[in-house]
């Protein structure tokens, strides 16, 4: 005969059991597809200007979310003043958010403004998108000096419920780093108004072991470290074009693409397969 005692016990452990067999089982790290590919305005390393190519070469990513440099809209007769980042977003069905580095006014009254920067691309809905500022040192002044500029994207994807804020930048291409190591300080301020999971993607112009990207991984770490060469795509030998990401995101893989025998741009992309906790 059990006992007043004993029989609480019994109707607790059974309560106990049954709340475990109702709980929801803890869900698992949701995937991510993330790359980055310099497209070069859409001209290829033969110099030829075929945006149907780049199209077919970011469709063969099977990315969730991309960040695209040197991106034309309405830009000039080298990409034949189309508008680059729609009529991508358009071929490949997916969402855009497009970031000027350079607007300027147009070629003839009534035409599009002129404009190149950064593009992202993206099959996730985009919660949130913003057009950041950070040193540059302008190609279009003929005595520039380092001042602040727009160009650093950024938009927060939701991924099953978790909001994950994902960046592309350009860096400066000049062999002084100076301006480079400007423009990391002022990425990692921007990072640090962010709360969540974080991608950085882009094309740094610099190695990952380069001194003036240092910085940066006191924050984000290679996705790719010791990964294949980027540029230029034809032979290449410099690994300049990176995926990043916070400590919160996992690296289940990460690898540079080969685009053909004829590469659509003058970069490699790089995909990383990524798992938020």
């Amino acid at each position: 005969m059990k006992t007043p005692a004993r029989r609480a016990g019994a109707v607790l452990s059974a309560l106990t059991l049954a709340a475990l067999a109702v709980a929801p089982a803890q869900a698992a790290p949701a995937p991510l597809r993330v790359a980055t590919y310099n497209i070069h305005a859409g001209a290829g390393e033969d110099g030829v200007y075929d945006l149907d190519r780049t199209a077919a070469a970011l469709r063969d990513l099977h990315a969730d979310v991309i960040g695209l440099e040197e991106v034309d809209v309405h830009w000039g007769e080298r990409s034949g003043f189309a508008d680059e980042a729609r009529e991508l977003a358009a071929r490949l069905h997916l969402r855009v958010f497009f970031a000027p580095i350079y607007d300027l006014d147009p070629a003839a009254a009534g035409e599009p403004r002129r404009q190149y920067g950064v593009a992202i691309l993206s099959r996730l809905p985009v919660l949130d998108r913003e057009n950041h500022e950070i040193t540059r040192l302008s190609t279009q002044d003929p005595d520039p000096v380092p001042a602040p500029a727009p160009g650093f994207a950024e938009v927060v994807v939701n991924v099953r419920g978790t909001h994950v804020h994902f960046y592309c930048t350009h860096l400066d291409y000049r062999q002084d780093p100076a301006v480079r190591a400007r423009q990391v300080d002022d990425m990692l301020a921007v990072l640090g108004e962010d709360r969540g999971p974080k991608v950085l993607v882009g094309d740094f112009n610099a190695d990952a072991a380069a001194p003036e990207l240092a910085p940066l991984w006191t924050q984000l770490r290679d996705a790719a470290p010791g990964g294949a060469p980027t540029y230029p795509a034809d032979v290449p030998v410099s690994r300049i074009d990176l995926v990043t990401v916070s400590p919160d995101v996992r690296v289940s893989s990460a690898h540079t693409v080969d685009t053909g025998d004829i590469p659509a741009s003058d970069h490699r992309p790089v995909v990383a397969d990524v798992r938020l906790r």
